[in-house]
């Protein structure tokens, strides 16, 4: 039998209880679109995070896109961040109209390197987006400094980071914005697209809420100019169950991590390094391997699906090409494509399957 690198099914199969009566309290409520289910979870979100305020949108990458907007970026503006990040980050960029700036990542952290976010500052540069990488936050201390002598705004993409803090203070409430996905495989997952922007700033926020629904104040009249990008109550009623439960099932990544910590150290693969200033929250559990291709074969032949996250850097992404930051520019970031594996992770998999995948990336050596 494979033992999956994730199973979102396996969430619904936990919570199948609470989720089916949520599911259908909506669905005899009458109400489908930004409704009762919408504004609860809104409510708990923050309150979790630590936020004034958020507002549920479409997906993690309508999500960014949205608190850019939101910020006032547009056409003529820089906005830098990594390239070693799910594609959405740069794409939610390029939907403002500005600019991607790439830069490389820390070695240890695999996230936004301070020293590298100095050098890509231009005086076109109005935000930078630290990605809270693999469940674990970039050290914000020295990017918000930066970001603050240079007046430019700090947006968290938290995609992968739910629950995940820093310096005992969650992710999302660092910057001026943070930025959620609930894609199925997240910590905190829908069954379907879906995201969330969340701010110590309840007006910013609140423009945000203007945004996802064509500038609307009061319906068919657009204040502002904006889009379409709503979370909906189906989705959101099952947030709020998951959320309920999210705490318990990061501890059980956390758990599993521990596990795989164990049984591999000294063994043929680099570990990920949990940074001392705030809790790893494992979305990924990533290690690395000159011999990545050959470990991922090998595993695949004894039953263990694994992932790559992410295989090309956006940089040397075709698309990407144009920004003009080819081969060589960011050597940390293309040396960890070239290693990183994702193994199995998830708050449903047990100890054995977990030792099992152990045991088989030991056999390895």
């Amino acid at each position: 039998m494979t033992i999956p690198w994730a199973n979102p099914q396996a969430a619904y199969v936990a919570y199948q209880v609470e989720i089916d009566a949520a599911l259908r309290r909506v669905l005899q409520s009458g109400c489908y679109i930004l409704g009762p289910e919408v504004e609860a979870f809104e409510a708990e979100f923050a309150a979790y995070c630590g936020a004034a305020a958020a507002a549920g949108v479409g997906s993690g990458t309508e999500a960014l896109h949205l608190a850019l907007a939101a910020l006032g970026i547009g056409p003529g503006d820089e906005v830098v961040t990594v390239a070693h990040t799910a594609v959405a980050t740069v794409s939610a960029i390029e939907m403002c109209g500005a600019r991607p700036v790439l830069v490389d990542v820390d070695p240890a952290s695999y996230t936004l390197d301070p020293q590298a976010l100095r050098a890509g500052i231009t005086p076109r540069t109005r935000a930078v987006i630290p990605v809270h990488l693999y469940g674990q936050a970039a050290d914000l201390d020295p990017i918000l400094d930066v970001a603050r002598r240079q007046g430019i705004a700090v947006v968290e993409d938290c995609a992968q980071a739910h629950g995940a803090t820093y310096r005992g203070r969650r992710v999302g409430t660092w910057g001026d914005v943070g930025c959620f996905s609930f894609y199925p495989t997240k910590n905190l997952g829908a069954f379907g697209d879906g995201g969330a922007v969340v701010s110590c700033d309840a007006a910013l926020a609140e423009r945000v809420r203007l945004l996802r629904q064509y500038g609307w104040r009061e319906r068919y009249t657009s204040s502002i100019a904006g889009w379409n990008s709503r979370l909906d109550e189906l989705q959101a009623a099952l947030l709020r169950v998951r959320l309920a439960h999210l705490e318990e099932d990061n501890a059980r990544r956390r758990r599993l991590a521990g596990l795989y910590g164990g049984r591999l150290a000294g063994g043929p693969v680099a570990l990920p390094a949990e940074m001392p200033y705030g809790e790893h929250v494992y979305h990924l559990y990533v290690v690395r391997s000159a011999w990545r291709d050959e470990l991922q074969r090998f595993l695949a032949a004894r039953g263990v699906q694994t992932g790559i996250h992410y295989p090309v850097p956006v940089h040397l992404q075709p698309a990407y090409s144009r920004l003009g930051c080819g081969p060589g520019a960011l050597p940390v970031t293309e040396r960890l494509a070239a290693e990183i594996l994702s193994l199995p992770m998830f708050p449903e998999l047990s100890a054995d399957d977990a030792g099992r995948v152990a045991a088989a990336v030991c056999e390895f050596a």
